[in-house]
């Protein structure tokens, strides 16, 4: 079986294009195969390959002071859902363009809601104060069409960089309840969250670890249908498992 990993961390890096080169040299070296993005503001990851491998990977760039707390989500699939290996160096972890959107502009993170807990809430209807529940999807249309929380508030949107404009209409009537926004990993939540609560929005939270930490912790509790993701499997249901693994396509019933 393949081990996939997503992971990121938010975190200053000064030496981003000689630490995107290095990163590069030991993931060919490993054979691992996804996509690899180094910023000044932390790096995102979404890679494949033998588990200890892999594994020794993580343990090597967490040797690294800075990287000593990336944590990853795992999952497996019987084949390398990617082609290649790629390695960037961008600007964002994923672009958003607004500032008081990293916690490295803020110094600390949006405050966030834990799998079990939003799973409580959801059954109950409410969060722990009676205050209405409302889940927030920032992914784009294309993904939340394979699945999303149920009754969760979606936008129209192509693009990440589009969903303030989106939202903007809606916020008036969001002001009573609980706002817990949710994406794929965690990443977009961490910068809507922190720049929406910096424009005023102080009922928002992020639901932490993003969907595949939910279906890691919980399952699939409230969610309908799958979470789509960028490789080759297209998507996961709330056991991790996928949707397409090579070429068997898993029935969308199972």
């Amino acid at each position: 079986m393949i081990l996939n990993i997503a992971a990121y961390l938010f975190v200053a890096i000064d030496d981003a294009d000689a630490l995107a080169v290095r990163l590069r040299e030991r993931a060919e070296a490993d054979a691992l195969r996804g996509s690899v993005l180094v910023t000044p503001e932390g790096v995102n990851l979404f890679l494949a390959g033998d588990a200890d491998v892999l594994r020794r990977f993580l343990a090597w760039l967490r040797e690294d002071p800075r990287f000593a707390s990336l944590q990853a989500k795992e999952s497996w699939s019987e084949t390398v859902p990617f082609a290649r290996l790629k390695v960037k160096r961008k600007e964002e972890v994923i672009a958003f363009r607004r500032e008081h959107a990293s916690p490295l502009d803020t110094g600390e993170r949006a405050p966030a809601v834990a799998p079990a807990t939003l799973a409580r809430w959801i059954e109950q209807g409410h969060d722990d104060d009676g205050k209405r529940l409302v889940l927030l999807d920032t992914r784009n249309r294309e993904e939340f069409g394979f699945g999303s929380f149920a009754g969760a508030l979606t936008l129209p949107i192509d693009n990440f960089t589009d969903l303030p404009d989106a939202l903007a209409p809606l916020r008036g009537a969001l002001a009573d309840a609980t706002v817990v926004s949710f994406c794929t990993g965690g990443i977009r939540c961490e910068k809507a969250a922190l720049w929406l609560r910096h424009d005023g929005m102080d009922n928002l939270l992020q639901l932490d670890g993003g969907i595949l930490g939910y279906f890691e912790a919980v399952g699939g509790a409230g969610y309908d249908g799958r979470c789509f993701v960028f490789d080759e499997r297209v998507a996961l249901d709330p056991h991790l498992q996928p949707l397409v693994d090579g070429m068997a396509t898993k029935d969308a019933a199972a």
